[in-house]
């Protein structure tokens, strides 16, 4: 039995097949961990869903930014985007079935027996991992709720920036979503930076990746996290990015979780991707 982890999928379901031949997945006996963002941008996002979602408690899966966004369309309260590769899902006859199924989804995923999370994006640096997912739980909570939409009506935007325990109703959760599914960059006081995208080194004076932040409260918890294709596979910092940038004809990227956990040092498996996007496409 082997556990692996996948960086961001964007509906790149022949890659994903791909990968999965590749590292020879059973699902009878093994489990996958995916990083978020099944959907969005590439050609088959609606084959990712469903088969992810038929795996049952085989693969796990955290929200990302672009699965929140699906919801956020297709339950009225977000333009479709000029990028976006999403009609099939919300034209398809189990279209609500899924919708349903991508809502419960979790924004961390916690193995207490191996000591390791999964995440989209981030961690806000002034968060404990018991106070991440305590926080975590309060937005999933919002999610699943029969008022969801109006969580997703509220979830967008930037402010607040800062992090504090009294933060309280929108502005909270909005805060909690954008850490899990588009944090990159912090200020030395842990200010969030969403509008900073780049690669490390092109960012502005005064940002730092938010596993470099000072005094970062989760330095020894280690933490699997995709969204940042310019990051590429980082394994440093006690954390493991995994975002290939497979919609940018990059490579999308497992790693054997088993491995990762008796050893400081995994290797990366991939498969090339077909590019889909140019950098500065929506």
């Amino acid at each position: 039995m082997t556990t692996y982890a996948i960086g961001d999928v964007q509906g790149c379901y022949d890659e994903l097949q791909a990968l999965l031949d590749e590292v020879k997945f059973d699902f009878r006996q093994d489990t996958l961990w995916i990083t978020g963002d099944l959907v969005n941008r590439g050609p088959r996002s609606l084959e990712v869903l469903r088969f992810i979602k038929s795996l049952g408690e085989c693969a796990v899966t955290v929200l990302g930014n672009h699965d929140l966004h699906l919801l956020a369309v297709a339950y009225g309260h977000e333009p479709p985007k000029k990028g976006d590769t999403l009609a099939s899902i919300l034209e398809a006859p189990d279209r609500d079935e899924l919708l349903d199924w991508l809502r419960m989804r979790p924004l961390i995923h916690y193995d207490e027996s191996r000591h390791l999370s999964l995440v989209h994006a981030g961690i806000a640096p002034q968060w404990t991992l018991q106070e991440a997912l305590a926080y975590a739980h309060e937005a999933e909570t919002a999610l699943r709720a029969d008022t969801f939409n109006d969580f997703l009506m509220n979830m967008y935007g930037n402010q607040p920036e800062q992090w504090s325990p009294e933060l309280k109703n929108w502005d909270r959760l909005r805060f909690i979503v954008n850490c899990f599914t588009r944090l990159r960059y912090v200020n030395g006081n842990g200010r969030l930076k969403l509008k900073v995208k780049g690669a490390p080194g092109s960012q502005p004076k005064g940002c730092l990746p938010w596993f470099q932040a000072p005094q970062r409260q989760t330095q020894n918890d280690k933490i699997l996290f995709g969204h940042w294709s310019t990051l590429g596979f980082y394994n440093a910092d006690n954390v493991v990015g995994l975002d290939g940038g497979c919609i940018w004809g990059g490579k999308l990227t497992a790693i054997n979780i088993d491995t990762l956990v008796s050893s400081a040092e995994t290797v990366p498996i991939c498969v090339p991707c077909q590019q889909r996007r140019t950098p500065g496409e929506p």
